[in-house]
């Protein structure tokens, strides 16, 4: 009890030195939080899918098409329970920077597929009533404050021209990993205006969706699929919504190791910085600690003190940083709705915080705590006065 009083006592001594180690702690912290919280949400469309949901592309690249024809055979494959398509229909809402996620798909068999978008049922009904409805997340419409009713209008660059859609419903997620910044709307509408303006683009789609009956046979139902249109003008490649989503997580990858590094770098500073206030306390309290010893405190008690010291300087700015990570990531949330779907703080980044507190504290302290531990009471007395 009276060495853990000492601790507490040294900690705040120098009260200026230790608010400044706290808060430059606190923001490295911060920084490493955030950076973490990137990543988690880079791969929460991985975290979202579904083990039952497989994608069907074409082979060679998913900007090839593949015949709408190949809807019903992929429907009727054993293990199959449902089947739907689309394409990524790429349009603009009023300027480039308004990005978001919008595509043409099978709307009663799409929702059917995703039972976490959950959407009223009287909205449900015009949406599939309408062919120029949509739906939208509730992230999406709050964003740009759209109503039942709005008619939007998309500039398409996948498919020229100006496109007008009707809101007739707004979706919202089951699970706060679902994804509300979709807009969806029928495929019927994009072929029926192919037919028209590009007739050898009608009747194609992007993707095929495909729910299977049991999990544990995804790879089997893959495997029929791709064996099915083997040898085909155009054939495919099935794999399930996880790896599919994985695939474009790795045009990424070197993003995510620049953030994995930066995240490094910030430890090994804030390392460097409490290692030398360590250093410094250490050096001023040689004198002390020789006194300790000469009154029967061991090498032990010193080592404790100075490592104790660290830790109550790490644990306090690491908790002051974890505080201010949730109003931070609330904020990056709204700047970042268009490119993260979710963006929460994960329980394992707390975890991660309190370990860089625990590893950090006790390696900056490990050196100065040793050599004070081997000073001669004598050296140290000497510096006494």
């Amino acid at each position: 009890m009276i060495i853990l009083k000492m601790i507490l006592k040294n900690a705040f001594r120098r009260k200026v030195r230790t608010g400044l180690t706290v808060l430059a702690f606190a923001i490295a912290i911060l920084a490493f939080g955030l950076l973490r919280t990137v990543i988690s949400a880079w791969y929460t469309g991985v975290e979202a899918s579904s083990a039952s949901r497989l994608v069907v592309r074409n082979a060679v690249s998913l900007i090839f098409p593949l015949p709408l024809s190949y809807y019903d055979k992929i429907r009727h494959t054993d293990g199959v329970s449902t089947a739907s398509y689309g394409n990524w229909f790429g349009g603009v809402y009023i300027s480039e920077k308004n990005f978001f996620a919008n595509y043409a798909v099978q709307p009663n068999t799409y929702l059917k597929l995703y039972p976490e978008f959950v959407l009223p049922e009287d909205q449900k009904d015009d949406f599939l009533r309408d062919r120029r409805g949509f739906v939208a997340g509730r992230k999406l419409a709050e964003r740009f404050g759209w109503e039942i009713g709005d008619i939007v209008t998309l500039k398409g660059t996948i498919f020229p021209g100006s496109w007008d859609f009707q809101l007739k419903g707004i979706y919202q997620g089951r699970t706060g990993s679902a994804d509300e910044t979709l807009f969806l709307f029928n495929w019927e509408y994009l072929d029926e205006t192919l037919k028209q303006i590009a007739p050898s683009r009608s009747g194609q789609v992007g993707f095929y969706l495909v729910g299977v009956q049991d999990p544990n046979r995804s790879a089997d139902v893959a495997r029929e699929i791709d064996t099915m249109f083997r040898n085909s003008l155009a054939e495919t490649f099935t794999e399930t919504e996880a790896a599919f989503i994985m695939g474009f997580i790795s045009m990424g990858q070197a993003i995510i190791q620049v953030i994995n590094i930066v995240s490094i770098v910030v430890i090994v500073i804030i390392l460097t910085v409490v290692a030398n206030t360590m250093a410094m306390t250490t050096r001023e309290r040689i004198g002390e600690y020789a006194v300790l010893k000469t009154l029967g405190y061991t090498g032990s008690h010193t080592f404790a003190l100075i490592v104790g010291e660290a830790l109550v300087i790490t644990s306090i700015g690491s908790i002051l940083g974890i505080v201010l990570t949730y109003p931070a990531a609330a904020g990056f949330k709204q700047g970042l709705s268009a490119f993260f779907p979710t963006f929460n703080v994960d329980p394992s980044t707390i975890v991660y915080d309190l370990g860089i507190a625990v590893l950090v504290g006790s390696a900056a302290s490990f050196i100065p705590a040793i050599q004070a531990v081997r000073i001669r009471i004598a050296d140290g007395l000497r510096r006494i006065g």
